[in-house]
């Protein structure tokens, strides 16, 4: 679950932020794509982490 969550905050604010500054389209859709697999990636280790704390 916090994998996706990260995935969708990622994709917003990549998207977000490539608009403030004034990005193209292209430029959108890959702020989103890189910012979407980087707190994805967040996203899977900190739930590694959790169920490693959790589950000893």
């Amino acid at each position: 679950m916090i994998v996706i969550a990260g995935i969708v905050f990622g994709a917003v604010w990549g998207a977000m932020r490539a608009r403030r500054r004034k990005g193209r389209m292209l430029d959108i859709i890959q702020y989103a794509a890189i910012h979407a697999i980087a707190f994805g990636l967040l996203g899977l280790i900190v739930t590694i982490v959790i169920e490693r704390l959790v589950l000893g």
